[in-house]
């Protein structure tokens, strides 16, 4: 009976990857973003539905990130960036942060493992933000991690942890400023691309569709600078919930605008 049953899965489980092949195929008939970045909202609110314990539904959270990341990559998206952990976030209960700080540092750690995503892909796996603010064994494990997938150049992940826009302006503006005091008399320079290249996010092209669940449809201070040309999508389903339907359908949703935005942006 095991063994019917695992012959099952196994035909289920090639059926499924072909499937996602063909309309993956048929998606690329059209222009696929370069760069898809998530706000991953609703773990909370999926553990107090599904009545789970705390931190499980941050767990859960995780699980879907993998998938997404998997669809993402095998339908050409080169960039990846995800909003893990806000600066304002240290501001929930002490134990809370605790244990998503514990999940982040397990799952980073995960990362080094043969076999991971970043293994699977060639994924280069950069940790976007003010990463003083993260405690040392979480700083140092995504350091490791940095630095092992340096040389990957199929993919892209962009973690943005202790990270806000206005941090990241106000970082920005300050080492512009400290270069400026090095080269006060040039009056070459250009403003705005000094500003870009201290960016945490100078590491990637400005996004091309940014998703957040749970039918949200602010940003909460998540790439503010970069999101101008952007299509935004806010399907209704908690984070835990999203699927590769969100995923195909936020890509049409990009390929429906596309003409639009390209326009827009040659007008600058």
């Amino acid at each position: 009976m095991d063994k019917a049953n695992e012959r099952a899965s196994g035909l289920l489980g090639r059926l499924s990857g072909f499937m996602r092949s063909c309309l993956f195929k048929v998606l690329c008939m059209g222009p696929i973003p370069t760069h898809f970045s998530f706000i991953m909202d609703g773990n909370r609110r999926y553990a107090k539905k599904m009545d789970m314990g705390e931190g499980a539904g941050h767990r859960a959270g995780f699980f879907a990130l993998v998938s997404v990341l998997k669809y993402c990559y095998e339908v050409g998206v080169k960039y990846i960036s995800v909003y893990a952990f806000s600066i304002d976030n240290f501001k929930r209960r002490p134990e809370e942060v605790k244990t998503i700080m514990d999940l982040i540092l397990e799952k980073t750690e995960g990362l080094l493992e043969e076999g991971s995503i970043a293994d699977q892909y060639g994924v280069r796996v950069y940790f976007v933000g003010n990463l003083k603010l993260l405690s040392e064994q979480v700083r140092i494990a995504a350091e490791k991690v940095m630095e092992a997938t340096a040389h990957n150049t199929r993919c892209v992940l962009l973690i943005c942890i202790a990270y806000t826009s206005c941090d990241e302006i106000v970082n920005s503006v300050r080492e512009c400023c400290k270069d400026k005091m090095e080269e006060i008399e040039d009056e070459e320079g250009d403003d705005l691309v000094d500003i870009e290249k201290h960016m945490y996010m100078g590491v990637a092209p400005d996004p091309d569709i940014l998703l957040r669940s749970s039918g949200e449809k602010r940003l909460s201070n998540y790439q503010l600078w970069q999101t101008t040309h952007c299509t935004l999508y806010s399907p209704t389903a908690l984070w835990p919930e999203i699927s590769l339907l969100h995923v195909v359908w936020g890509i049409l949703k990009f390929q429906r605008s596309y003409a639009y935005f390209e326009k827009k942006k040659k007008m600058l």
